[in-house]
């Protein structure tokens, strides 16, 4: 099988070149190879479609959820299978006379009742609609980075993003050592009231995805004067 994120998080918060997906998609129907798109982070509404699956024009064989499903009020995670490895489970439960794939705490009825009331939240308050309202700002906040000399490049869709810090613009060389500008940058920002992750010397964004429009500002402002602080400091 084959595992991809539609936008890698963790690993740097990496956006897939425009025929990324679609010429690997290729290779791996040519080959009968399962795919399975990781949407823990990118799905319920972060790429401003209910899944990135669709954002990317995904077709994968299972999807795996968890965090968005119960806005993280509870663990829960969630697997969705094509109805070809529907059937196939279900043959292999019904030769053994039970389904052999449940674990002890799986479904459990309150997480279950958190995710339902989540899901009805999605729809009710219109929370795709409004990520899709918001993102454009967001993402031309985070555009605006790259005026700093010290950002190599800004990356993101929706409302997720990164930027990467470098020594040198032109060249786009790393800090050495690697990861301290990241960390110093991160903790920068949360002096000033914004709580980044730091991933080497890339720093990302995952803002709630209720964010308005004003708090966005508010919050690239808060940034930009972060990285202000800290540009003086080297």
């Amino acid at each position: 099988a084959f595992i991809a994120e539609p936008i890698m998080g963790a690993g740097g918060v990496i956006v897939p070149p425009r025929t990324y997906f679609e010429k690997i998609q290729e290779v791996l129907k040519r080959y009968d190879i399962l795919f399975i798109a990781d949407e823990v982070i990118c799905g319920f509404g972060r790429t401003g479609r209910m899944f990135a699956s669709e954002t990317f024009r995904l077709k994968p064989d299972m999807i795996t959820v968890a965090k968005q499903l119960s806005s993280a009020y509870l663990p829960i995670s969630a697997l969705f299978i094509n109805e070809a490895i529907y059937q196939a489970v279900k043959k292999g439960s019904d030769e053994v006379g039970t389904f052999g794939h449940g674990f002890t705490y799986s479904g459990h009825p309150v997480a279950a009742a958190v995710a339902l009331e989540t899901l009805k939240i999605y729809e009710d308050d219109g929370i795709i609609e409004h990520v899709r309202s918001v993102m454009s700002p967001f993402q031309k906040r985070l555009k605006d980075l790259n005026k700093f000399d010290h950002v190599g490049e800004t990356r993101g869709h929706g409302l997720i993003g990164a930027f990467e810090l470098v020594s040198d613009k032109c060249a786009k060389t790393p800090f050495d050592p690697y990861g301290a500008a990241g960390k110093a940058v991160a903790a920068k920002c949360l002096e000033h009231g914004v709580i980044l992750r730091a991933l080497g010397d890339t720093v990302a964004f995952c803002p709630p995805l209720i964010i308005t429009e004003d708090q966005i500002h508010t919050m690239f402002d808060a940034v930009e004067a972060a990285l202000t602080e800290w540009y003086s400091s080297l």
